[in-house]
């Protein structure tokens, strides 16, 4: 395999497709900066529990964290939607189920795309057997075009266009999700 390589333009190029920065690093780490501190705000005095969707979350939720300021806890789910395709397969899998205890826990879910909502509606039927105090959801991106289920997201990083997307979590067949920026598709 070669090295991920971004030209003068901004581009990277995946096989034959051509891939453009949607998002900047530096673009990416103000906004997570902003929602930290929101986040800190909101739950002063709580003890919340941040819970990653694997595997895409697993940057933003880390950056996530460096940028709250108050005691949290973190556990994960690791869910199936995509595969190694561009486009979800209609069906949510639960492949890794939480340890923590979240009965009366103040929970916030923490995603790296929301596209069509079909896996926050999967989580949200899981937690209702828990009775958590609270819930609300984080995602570093939001798709409006793409959304099938009416979902509320209460911590969002942008909004975006729908297009398929890479970088800083999100992934092409598993691949890609160690660049820094976020890039989009070119048609």
């Amino acid at each position: 395999m070669s090295k991920i390589i971004e030209n003068e333009k901004g581009e990277i190029w995946v096989g034959n497709e051509k891939f453009v920065t949607l998002l900047s690093k530096e673009k990416i780490q103000a906004r997570v900066k902003e929602l930290g501190e929101q986040i800190s705000k909101e739950y002063q005095g709580k003890l919340p529990i941040l819970i990653g969707v694997l595997n895409g979350s697993f940057l933003f939720l880390s950056d996530l964290v460096k940028n709250i300021d108050i005691h949290i806890e973190i556990d994960f789910f690791k869910l199936s939607s995509y595969g190694d395709e561009k486009i979800t397969s209609g069906e949510v899998k639960l492949i890794k189920e939480l340890n923590a205890d979240i009965n009366e826990r103040h929970i916030i879910i923490v995603e790296d795309i929301v596209d069509t909502g079909l896996s926050i509606q999967f989580i949200k039927k899981i937690l209702k057997n828990h009775k958590p105090a609270s819930v609300k959801i984080a995602s570093l991106l939001v798709k409006p075009e793409s959304l099938k289920y009416k979902t509320k997201i209460d911590y969002i990083g942008f909004e975006i266009p729908n297009e398929f997307v890479i970088g800083y979590g999100l992934d092409y067949a598993q691949k890609f999700r160690n660049l820094n920026s976020i890039y989009a598709l070119s048609e």
